[in-house]
């Protein structure tokens, strides 16, 4: 009775060995300078015993028939007959050994790589795809003894998990590979090269050109839904129209104050105002222009209009960014900033450059119809714009974004300073005391205290900073409201800072003519 029993423990143990030796393996070919490929090896050579918990299936399959193989409940990976066939070692194999594993998420670490040199100036910097695994879990699927790769006939694998059944419209899904063929000196990423994602109700479905370790990359979803695209159009015609009317009642108020008291503040403040004109103006003519029945039957307007629009946004960033090199002036240097014919000078800069890039975007063909298709959902909206069909678009973009972004961090340093010389102006006159006095401040160093704030905000505005809320707009569908309010109605926004100008000045000019009249009773009096 006890050879059987030793005989089963044997073979129960000779099974958990084999097990262990093959669960043991992305771990020891962690060490290795390219793990995927030792690992690619190892898994189909280790022993893999009959009935084991482990997430591995091999078989031998037909190269000339599909295949399919499901591993757990969660993964089901469906190979045609041309992969299959193309993973041969030699014509006369008739059978290949198909792998299909699971592995955790942990051995595919992205590092930030070295950038390369490419043919511009700057160097190439690959662009890291950002992102939780789903379930922390990566699929590896290897056919054959040969790569298979550039397939006709795509591959699929069907990813089912709990989170995206309890989160499935608050999530963006994309379908990747671990790519590894970089030079061995740099580190493996993910790559959406040759794969392309499909959402089927809870279901994610990858179709891929090849065979590889492959994964489900999960970030949070900010969709816009019909509704939300319809609140936010009527939100941004209704604000850029509002910003038409009150930036060109602000011109008036400006040239007003600059014929009274002419500042080069005043002269840099109409020049943006104009241009924020333009702004609005532009999208407006060029956003309902193509919902015209014929609008698009001329398209030589929607090129004009597309100019147009590029050109007044540029001049925009263009003048915020004078906007804070003048505030520098003020606060920085204060002392030997005479220069001459400076409002001509800004002016070249605040125009020129607006006017060469489009003049250089013109030539090459970049304006016409945008179509925009919204993400994850079928709605498209369309603008006269940089055309969706010339080939650079996406690097005059780009460019634009960058100069966006760097206008926003210059002048953020810029009101971060004039923080700092409220707080130190404040302070020297102990207008502000520490947080255990705070109780006993009176009411006019309250109102200091707010017109300081308001002061600080209107200068935001003048100096851009709307613009960087876009950031937010890839967070959360409330980020977008926000930056699609505060940016359409920044022709507005001027308005209010003129009128606060104008009543500063006013006012400043009534205690100057009151302290005159004083003085003069005073002199009289006494003589």
């Amino acid at each position: 009775m006890w050879i059987p029993l030793l005989l089963l423990t044997l073979c129960f143990s000779t099974s958990q060995t084999e097990a262990q030796a093959c669960a043991s393996i992305p771990s020891k070919c962690e060490t290795e300078q390219s793990w995927t490929r030792c690992y690619e090896e190892a898994i189909a050579q280790c022993s893999l015993p009959r009935f084991s918990n482990l997430n591995i299936k091999r078989n031998w399959v037909n190269s000339l028939q599909k295949a399919e193989v499901n591993v757990t409940t969660k993964y089901t990976v469906q190979i045609p007959p041309s992969a299959l066939h193309k993973s041969r070692w030699n014509e006369s194999e008739k059978e290949v050994l198909l792998v299909v594993s699971v592995i955790s998420s942990t051995f595919f670490k992205q590092q930030t790589p070295r950038p390369r040199k490419g043919r511009g100036v700057f160097p190439l910097q690959p662009v890291l795809l950002q992102g939780e695994v789903l379930g922390q879990e990566v699929l590896f699927v290897r056919a054959g003894s040969r790569p298979v790769k550039n397939l006709t006939h795509l591959i699929t694998l069907r990813f089912r998990h709990k989170e995206i059944k309890t989160n499935s419209k608050a999530l963006s899904v994309t379908c990747v590979f671990w790519n590894d063929s970089v030079p061995l000196n740099e580190p493996g990423r993910w790559s959406t090269y040759g794969c392309s994602t499909r959402r089927n109700g809870e279901e994610i479905i990858c179709s891929c050109n090849h065979l590889s370790f492959f994964a489900v990359l999960v970030n949070p979803n900010t969709e816009v839904d019909e509704n939300h695209k319809d609140n936010l159009s009527y939100i941004t015609y209704v604000g850029s129209g509002l910003s038409v009317l009150f930036a060109f009642i602000s011109l008036f108020i400006y040239v007003g104050r600059h014929r009274r008291r002419p500042e080069k503040a005043n002269g840099v403040h109409i020049q943006l105002t104009v241009a924020l004109f333009c702004l609005h103006l532009g999208f407006l003519a060029c956003s309902f222009w193509v919902q015209l029945p014929n609008g698009m039957d001329n398209s030589w307007v929607c090129y004009g209009l597309g100019l147009f629009l590029h050109w007044s946004l540029v001049a925009t960033f263009t003048w915020v960014a004078l906007e804070g090199f003048h505030l520098y002036l003020l606060l920085v240097r204060v002392f030997n900033i005479y220069v001459r014919r400076y409002l001509l000078k800004l002016g070249i800069v605040g125009w020129g450059l607006p006017s060469l890039v489009a003049i250089i975007c013109g030539i090459s063909g970049a304006y016409g119809k945008y179509s925009l298709k919204l993400r994850n959902s079928n709605i498209t909206t369309q603008i006269c714009w940089l055309s969706s069909e010339f080939q650079y678009r996406h690097l005059v973009s780009y460019i634009t974004v960058s100069f966006l972004c760097l206008v926003v961090l210059y002048n953020s340093c810029m009101l971060a300073l004039v923080v700092f010389k409220l707080w130190r102006i404040r302070g020297g006159r102990e207008g502000y005391e520490c947080s255990s006095n705070w109780k006993k401040m009176t009411k006019e160093k309250w109102t200091r205290l707010w017109k300081d704030c308001a002061t600080v905000l209107g200068l935001s505005c003048v100096l851009g900073l709307p613009w960087g809320l876009a950031s937010v707009t890839y967070i959360t569908l409330a980020g977008i409201y926000v930056f699609t309010i505060f940016n359409s109605l920044q022709g507005f926004f001027m308005f209010l800072w003129s009128v606060a100008l104008s009543c500063k000045s006013q006012k400043e000019q009534n205690s100057s003519s009151d302290r005159d009249s004083s003085t003069q009773k005073m002199m009289t009096t006494s003589c």
